[in-house]
């Protein structure tokens, strides 16, 4: 789905497969890879997701271009 379109390329670039977020998260693969199809992920996990890749929420939801808010606060 393309709103989930980050996730995936968070997970590319921080090195991880699927099986390593989903342990991560506590689920099995096919539960993440669910979420990612039907654009469902539950909240405490889109949270931790967040934090896993050091980014903001809005960016993995596609609302934002901005990986991270902080970055724009310090340099201005």
């Amino acid at each position: 789905m393309k709103s989930f379109y980050n996730i995936e390329i968070e997970q590319v670039r921080n090195g991880y497969t699927q099986e390593s977020i989903s342990k991560k998260l506590g689920v099995n693969r096919t539960t993440y890879r669910k979420w990612l199809d039907t654009g469902t992920i539950p909240v405490e996990k889109l949270i931790a997701l967040s934090d896993l890749f050091d980014c903001s929420v809005d960016y993995l939801l596609g609302r934002s271009d901005v990986r991270k808010y902080a970055a724009i606060i310090q340099i201005a």
